[in-house]
């Protein structure tokens, strides 16, 4: 191993240029800035997306996994990082209110079981093939995700 070799991670527009190409009419980067490419794609392609920007863009780490109500829909948000460049991916895809089901991606980053256990148990979203898809907070008996607008308060009408 060259101990003196310089790490190589593509540049930002490189990765734009990456993600468009390999995945044409599906991925759309909508906005770069300094180290940071933002994207939306369809659920379908979550997984196939993920998996090639961990094993060719080098990204080690999936920072988060969220979820957003937006009131018609919910999305899920994906911030990956590679840490070597400081560049981050952010991700978005929307998820219709009557199918609440995108594919896990905790195969790809383990720390992704986290972030995906927590949008399920505050949106309802499911990460279908988590290997342990569970409330981590609230008791099981609940029947309502707090974090959704829908949501009502005590005491609120």
């Amino acid at each position: 191993m060259d101990t003196n070799a310089v790490y190589q991670s593509p540049s930002v527009d490189e990765i734009k240029t990456l993600l468009t190409e390999k995945f044409e009419g599906k991925v759309e980067v909508y906005k770069t800035e300094t180290r940071r490419v933002y994207a939306t794609l369809p659920r379908e392609c979550v997984h196939d997306v993920c998996s090639y920007i961990h094993r060719n863009l080098t990204f080690e780490h999936i920072s988060t996994v969220i979820g957003v109500d937006m009131v018609d829909y919910l999305q899920v948000v994906y911030q990956i990082t590679n840490y070597y460049t400081g560049v981050m991916i952010e991700l978005t895809t929307d998820i219709p209110n009557d199918d609440l089901h995108v594919t896990s991606i905790s195969d790809i980053w383990v720390g992704g079981n986290w972030h995906e256990r927590e949008t399920y148990e505050l949106f309802g979203i499911i990460f279908d093939g988590h290997p342990k898809l569970e409330r981590l907070l609230t008791p099981d008996t609940y029947e309502f995700f707090p974090f959704r607008k829908s949501y009502k308060l005590r005491g609120q009408e």
